[in-house]
């Protein structure tokens, strides 16, 4: 076989398994930069709803009336 075309072979050879190297080095970082953000310390939690809060939501929503609520405020301390 001619030397030449040794050489172009293996330089496509080189070229693919490079571009292969590249591909799975960004793909790799893509998936634990999709792990590392979507994990719990990252993440914003939404404050936690008091007594008082589902209180006003159900006064709000009319599941309870004024005086109930009123009633129930109070027992809260709120």
């Amino acid at each position: 076989m001619p030397e030449h075309l040794s050489e172009y072979g293996s330089g496509w050879g080189a070229a693919i398994s490079m571009m292969l190297f590249w591909l799975l080095l960004i793909a790799a970082s893509v998936l634990l930069g999709k792990f590392i953000w979507s994990s719990s310390i990252f993440q914003v939690h939404e404050h936690e709803k008091t007594a008082l809060d589902i209180l006003k939501e159900r006064y709000a929503r009319g599941e309870i009336g004024r005086d109930e609520f009123t009633q129930k405020k109070r027992d809260l301390g709120g």
